[in-house]
């Protein structure tokens, strides 16, 4: 590592400063890449079902109605799935137990998968006269709400974190500055910009990042693989969609570069703040 024109930090302080900036970029990139896997999963699991509605009909007396504007109607439908009592009687099953008859009491259902969504909402009030219209998305909207919230947290943790490099980054300018305070003296005396100063530390703290950036997204990456891939093989609802395309790990690859950008910006303002109170 080159070392810097006026003054370099300790190495106990390098090591120590490189190494709590790989752990706040491994847990940034954790975070973002949960956030964005959720959000994905969620954005897929909405599309997945927003044109997708069942049909229960209870009164034995209102099937030939309904199936009559069903029929009347098939040019607003991409499918139309009529669910038979076995199929009922199979979901079921787990909760049944001694062998009970349910076939008396199983309604006529139909899936309905639209082709627009706009047909949608026309033809839950038309069938909705003889039958329960059950969108799907409404249906499903507990498992979405849970996804928004799991986002939310998962934005809570990089704000965290980002506030953390903040606070370690001015602790270092400041400790830096302590340590270095004859130097500081020297160079006011001698008529040297502070912006020169402050720039000798962003160099300083820039190689730093840059070696903690690569070793956090490095460690971050395959664990958030691990993640993704024990939540999709558990094949269980918005699980089972999470996912992370190239967009997501183009955005995970500029995580690190945002947090080295965003702790120069620190490193300035804050050692530019310690050489005003010093002179």
């Amino acid at each position: 590592m080159k070392t810097p024109i006026v003054f370099s930090l300790v190495r106990d302080q390098s090591l120590f400063m490189t190494a709590i900036m790989a752990l706040l970029t491994f847990l940034a990139v954790l975070a973002l890449g949960i956030g964005l896997a959720i959000g994905t999963g969620v954005s897929r699991w909405n599309s997945q079902w927003d044109r997708t509605a069942t049909v229960q009909v209870m009164d034995p007396k209102n099937v030939a109605d309904v199936k009559k504007i069903i029929d009347k109607n098939q040019d607003k439908f991409q499918s139309v799935t009529m669910v038979s009592t076995d199929e009922m009687a199979g979901m079921l099953r787990p909760w049944i137990t001694g062998g009970a008859k349910l076939d008396s009491y199983l309604p006529t259902m139909y899936e309905l998968r639209f082709k627009n969504v706009s047909d949608l909402k026309e033809m839950g009030e038309t069938l909705g006269r003889s039958a329960r219209f059950l969108t799907h998305a409404d249906a499903l909207r507990n498992p979405i709400a849970a996804g928004v919230r799991m986002i939310m947290i998962a934005g809570l943790v990089l704000g965290l974190t980002l506030m953390a490099i903040a606070i370690c980054i001015s602790y270092i300018a400041r400790n830096t500055a302590l340590l270095h305070r004859r130097e500081l003296e020297i160079l006011n005396q001698i008529g040297a910009r502070d912006s020169f100063v402050a720039r000798q530390m962003q160099i300083i703290v820039a190689k730093i990042c840059t070696t903690a950036g690569v070793i956090g997204f490095i460690t971050a990456a395959p664990i958030l693989l691990l993640v993704i891939g024990a939540a999709r093989s558990a094949r269980v609802g918005l699980m089972a969609t999470l996912t992370l395309g190239g967009g997501s790990w183009l955005v995970l690859m500029l995580m690190p570069v945002f947090i080295t950008i965003f702790a120069i910006w620190i490193t300035r303002r804050t050692t530019l703040g310690i050489l005003k109170n010093n002179q």
